[in-house]
């Protein structure tokens, strides 16, 4: 398939799945299999967990766009997904979720040579994130974080 008719395909994805408050995070098409699939990964337009429910209410209108549009001429398969769970910690309700487990502190410290922490997640508040690096709390002031992700715990 052409840039240009995926291009077309995309479109008509995301008028349908606009309408049912849905976002088209990705569309690919791998050719490559036979046969070939198509692979699209959306996500909810008011940001709320993707459920299989969601992934099969759309399927029936994917797949009639698709058909209606004659862009693809031979058989295919067309996985619906979202787009998992990330390592990163953005919301609050990640910050909540995951109270307590092992996370990378990336900092933005420009008079420290430390640019990296590891520890539990403790707590984060407006204006600080607080990580148990072993038994000690460690507040760490929020405009210094760069990115709080999901680890292993290093010893």
């Amino acid at each position: 398939m052409n840039k240009e008719n995926l291009s077309k395909l995309e479109t008509l994805l995301k008028k349908a799945a606009n309408e049912l408050d849905l976002e088209i995070c990705s569309l690919k098409i791998q050719t490559n299999q036979n046969p070939t699939v198509i692979e699209v990964i959306i996500k909810k337009t008011n940001r709320d967990d993707i459920s299989l429910d969601d992934c099969t209410l759309f399927n029936t209108p994917a797949s009639e766009e698709i058909e209606k549009s004659n862009l693809l001429n031979c058989s295919y398969v067309l996985e619906i997904s979202s787009q998992g769970v990330s390592d990163e910690l953005t919301s609050e309700r990640d910050f909540i979720t995951f109270k307590g487990f092992p996370v990378n502190v990336e900092l933005n410290q420009k008079n420290s040579k430390i640019k990296f922490l590891n520890g539990l997640l403790y707590e984060k508040s407006n204006d600080y994130l607080a990580i148990n690096i072993k038994g000690r709390i460690k507040k760490i002031p929020f405009d210094e974080v760069l990115k709080v992700s999901l680890c292993t715990l290093k010893d």
